[in-house]
């Protein structure tokens, strides 16, 4: 069965449910979290999204991201996509929520109310390679200037949130 989305109201409250797919084709409204992990030198961990994603494809983004499922607490799925993309855990803080819209190329829209998570790690991520290409961890400012000298190595929501959320994630 294809994993369902929780749609939301601009206040958060879930409304129902859709297939992803589908709420990516229609651009409606949908939950969803993007976590960010620091380690004690304060660079980010970033991954590279597999070649093979059905949108942005082998572009730079924050160490994870997915969508909750019914039922599930933004905290307990961030966890758990952490561990499913990057094999390891760790604590996790919700820091702020937002909602954009970024249509793609591909004729889908993203159109989320995204809860940004960070946490803290210092070793070397087991990247699941059905979903991460490559890792890198970078110097937060170095990422703020490469997205600005090179924002097409980036993907949508990764732009939007360093742009609009850098100090809270600097002082994380």
């Amino acid at each position: 069965m294809e994993e369902q989305v929780i749609l939301v109201d601009t206040n958060d409250q879930a409304i129902g449910l859709m297939p992803k797919m589908e709420a990516h084709e229609k651009g409606v409204l949908h939950r969803a979290f993007s976590v960010f992990i620091l380690n004690d030198k304060n660079q980010l961990m970033l991954q590279q999204r597999a070649l093979h994603k059905y949108h942005s494809p082998g572009l730079w983004t924050n160490t994870c991201c997915s969508h909750q499922r019914d039922g599930e607490d933004n905290i307990s799925a961030g966890k758990r996509r952490l561990l499913e993309e990057m094999g390891f855990e760790t604590e996790l803080s919700e820091v702020t929520s937002f909602i954009y819209k970024a249509p793609f190329d591909n004729g889908l829209t993203e159109h989320e109310l995204d809860h940004i998570m960070i946490g803290h790690h210092n070793d070397a991520p087991d990247v699941n390679p059905e979903e991460v290409a490559n890792w890198k961890w970078m110097a937060l400012e170095a990422v703020r200037y490469d997205i600005m000298h090179h924002p097409e190595h980036y993907t949508a929501w990764f732009i939007i949130i360093f742009e609009q959320f850098f100090e809270k994630i600097k002082l994380s």
